[in-house]
């Protein structure tokens, strides 16, 4: 039988262990975040937008667990937001993603220009960034590490502003303020790992599937890798949880839903 390398970190895609809670060490995280201008400045002209937006949705002020995803082909990025591990999801924000690199396809090697595809979590608030606002996800995960080059795998990938990418996941200036609060507040909560998917495709729109067949249909691995992408989406959509996602001793991943 096939062992799995079940990595740790892995664990809270669906099921969270950290404890959210008030402490000062999370307290001292978001005042040391706003001794940063723009952070500060963000927190002043944003919380009350986003405060809206989650009171819009019916969910607890201040978050306390978020989720991200995103989707290449149809350039955009979502929120979503639940009050603790018990519950669903619910979307609280969509961004238009204003610019790309690549094409579709998982990040594989330093200077390919390609965005990530795969699942991911934020690994660094970047509050002094020359893109204005940056979290980073953690790029290259395990799966990457055993299935790009193995000396320059690339780094260095964030969600962040300014509108320039290569290789990112950019948003508008006033979006990213925006997400890295709601992420920000979601640390503070106790979320030490705040998901990102980075999908080719939304999985439910025909010309995107067409479009997908289209643009691989002469890579057999990257099919696969597409198999598992669609598993996840699709249980999300159904259930709006997250599965577990494990990564073989081979860098494959494997869904668990039940």
């Amino acid at each position: 039988m096939r062992k799995f390398e079940l990595m740790k970190y892995l664990f809270w895609l669906a099921f969270p262990l950290f404890i959210i809670h008030e402490s000062s060490a999370q307290s001292a995280f978001l005042e040391q975040q706003k001794t940063f201008p723009k952070v500060k400045n963000a927190f002043n002209i944003k919380n009350d937008s986003i405060k809206r937006a989650f009171q819009k949705a019916n969910l607890n002020w201040p978050p306390k667990e978020i989720y991200i995803r995103s989707f290449k082909y149809d350039s955009q990025l979502e929120v979503w937001g639940r009050n603790n591990s018990n519950e669903t999801f619910k979307l609280v924000k969509t961004y238009k993603i204003c610019a790309l690199s690549g094409t579709m396809g998982p990040k594989r090697m330093d200077g390919d220009f390609q965005v990530p595809e795969g699942f991911y979590y934020i690994n660094e608030f970047r509050p002094n960034s020359s893109y204005h606002l940056a979290l980073g996800i953690n790029y290259p995960n395990v799966s990457d590490k055993l299935l790009s080059d193995s000396i320059k795998p690339g780094s260095d990938i964030f969600i962040h502003g300014n509108c320039v990418t290569q290789g990112c996941i950019p948003i508008q200036d006033s979006q990213i303020e925006e997400l890295y609060l709601m992420a920000a507040y979601a640390h503070a909560a106790g979320q030490d790992f705040i998901p990102v998917h980075i999908f080719p495709i939304r999985f439910n729109i025909y010309k995107n599937i067409e479009f997908l067949k289209k643009s691989s249909k002469d890579e057999i691995e990257y099919k696969l890798f597409i198999n598992k992408m669609q598993m996840v989406f699709q249980y999300f959509e159904q259930h709006k949880k997250l599965p577990v996602i494990a990564i073989t001793s081979e860098g494959d991943y494997s869904i668990y839903t039940n």
